[in-house]
């Protein structure tokens, strides 16, 4: 693993924000859109011995992150509530001992309503969880069904109320422009949610990931414009229902926005722990890319070993204005100008030629406070963060591709 040393006069005044992000890689079935890190359950699982690993990971981690304070904690997968709440108690048991945790962090984990259980909800709240996001998809059995999902209506239904009964916020994840899907009943699926009392809604187009089965067989799926159509009704019925929308699939009431998301689209810092996690850290002249090994097995074995990595690369300079951009600009409102410089420790001048391009072009608006994309470059995202890629092909490089979020 090679370090490429930072110039000694470029130095971050001040660290990022920290996040933890907690990855459990395993699912009771393996999506065919999925391409997230992900593997069947067809064993019983190894839950102690995972936790186990994942505890040492965060150990060997330590000394990058040491007295640093958490301000978030995400427990992504595959499906995490497919283990008991014992296990993510442990986790955070963990966390809390070795790190400082904020007062108020949000802690948020990941749930299938296909393993939806009330003692199991219940129990994760006990442990510490104050955020549960809900991979409901649809409201609708046969798009769930066409999306190869292993809960109905009924069981979202019951999850996301159980859920709201628990927890002060609740994500659910939709998905839309689905096979066969009209822009009513994209509509109806958002106003089930709302009925129900969601406050934050993950709103996704259904792509086709590489890699995914999906992409080697593709279902029947809206031309173009009826997909357009569709996205226009899920959008307005949102906002109708006074959910902002403040990142490019993400709309909340005022208070209930993803603190931890949040942070990834600021540059803030995370460390990724588990099978396949990702991390983005920085030390006053240095920010660097981790990669935890992939395999669950041999995540457990290396991480136990005291040491999960499977690559770690320092981000060049000319890697930093774009990586920065790639995520501040899927914020609604952008970001302050001078966050850039805070979080990357270069001068916005560096990004000065692509910013005027960007904006003779109508894709962002940018001033001495603020920077964000027009309507137009939300639009058109892939051709505006092109204007901020390196000449060497900067999005094939380590963690140029946005980090695990909700979905």
């Amino acid at each position: 693993m090679t370090a490429v040393a930072f110039p000694a006069a470029r130095q971050l005044a001040a660290l990022p924000p920290l996040a933890l992000y907690v990855h459990i890689p395993w699912c009771l079935r393996k999506c065919p859109y999925c391409d997230f890190n992900s593997h069947e359950a067809r064993e019983p699982l190894p839950q102690a011995q995972y936790v186990d690993a994942l505890i040492a990971d965060l150990e060997a981690a330590l000394p990058l992150v040491w007295g640093r304070k958490v301000y978030t904690v995400f427990f992504g997968g595959g499906t995490p509530s497919l283990f008991d709440a014992d296990s993510i108690g442990r986790v955070l048991d963990a966390v809390r001992a070795r790190l400082p945790l904020a007062a108020e962090a949000e802690i948020t984990l990941e749930a299938n309503p296909g393993t939806f259980e009330i003692e199991r909800f219940r129990g994760f709240r006990a442990a510490g969880v104050n955020r549960l996001s809900i991979g409901v998809q649809s409201f609708e059995t046969a798009h769930l069904q066409a999306l190869g999902r292993v809960h109905d209506a009924h069981e979202a239904r019951t999850a996301v109320a159980a859920a709201l009964d628990l927890f002060e916020r609740v994500n659910v994840d939709l998905m839309y422009a689905l096979p066969g899907q009209s822009a009513a009943q994209a509509q109806r699926d958002v106003q089930t949610a709302l009925a129900l009392g969601v406050r934050h809604v993950s709103a996704y187009h259904l792509t086709l990931e590489p890699n995914t089965y999906f992409h080697r067989y593709p279902p029947p799926l809206p031309d173009e414009d009826t997909a357009a159509d569709i996205e226009q009704h899920v959008h307005a019925a949102l906002a109708a229902a006074g959910l902002e929308r403040y990142e490019i699939s993400a709309f909340a009431a005022p208070g209930h926005r993803a603190r931890h998301n949040l942070n990834y689209w600021t540059f803030g810092d995370y460390l990724g722990i588990g099978a396949g996690a990702h991390s983005k850290l920085s030390l006053p002249q240095r920010i660097f890319r981790q990669t935890r090994h992939r395999q669950p097995a041999k995540f457990i074995t290396s991480a136990l070993a005291g040491d999960a990595r499977a690559s770690e690369d320092d981000v060049p300079d000319a890697q930093l204005g774009f990586e920065f951009m790639l995520n501040a600009l899927r914020l609604i409102e952008g970001v302050p100008v001078a966050l850039f410089s805070e979080r990357t420790g270069l001068p916005i001048g560096r990004i000065g030629a692509a910013l005027d391009a960007a904006q003779a072009r109508g894709l962002i608006e940018c001033d001495h406070q603020r920077l964000r994309p027009t309507g137009l470059g939300l639009q058109f995202q892939n051709d505006l963060l092109e204007l901020f890629m390196p000449a060497q092909a900067a999005a094939a490089a380590p963690g140029a591709s946005p980090p695990r979020g909700e979905r």
